[in-house]
């Protein structure tokens, strides 16, 4: 490993550690907070079943179940379209088109 990045690499590590410890506080910009999604009532808006409405989005039913019983929370992709179809549920009739 190049030393430059080595060092980088340590001195992320140990930024960690104060900020662990309360000793430094992380600059606001790069604090990231989610919310929770309540798939379930997204789902239920919908109107469709669990099997479905895991077709439709493009996800596994086990993993609706999942988000469901909050053992879970959605992330990436799935989570953006979950959070489309929160603003607007109308937008299942597209995905279960494709």
């Amino acid at each position: 490993m190049k030393d430059g990045l080595f060092a980088d690499l340590l001195a992320s590590a140990e930024e960690m550690v104060r900020i662990e410890q309360g000793v430094e506080t992380p600059s606001p910009e790069h604090i990231h907070t989610y919310s929770d999604i309540d798939v379930r009532a997204i789902r239920e808006v919908t109107g469709l079943k669990q099997q479905d409405f895991a077709a439709a989005v493009g996800v596994s039913y086990d993993l609706v179940k999942s988000w469901e019983m909050k053992r879970r929370q959605p992330t990436g992709a799935p989570r953006k379209l979950l959070l489309l179809l929160q603003a607007n549920p109308l937008i299942i009739d597209q995905l279960k088109a494709i």
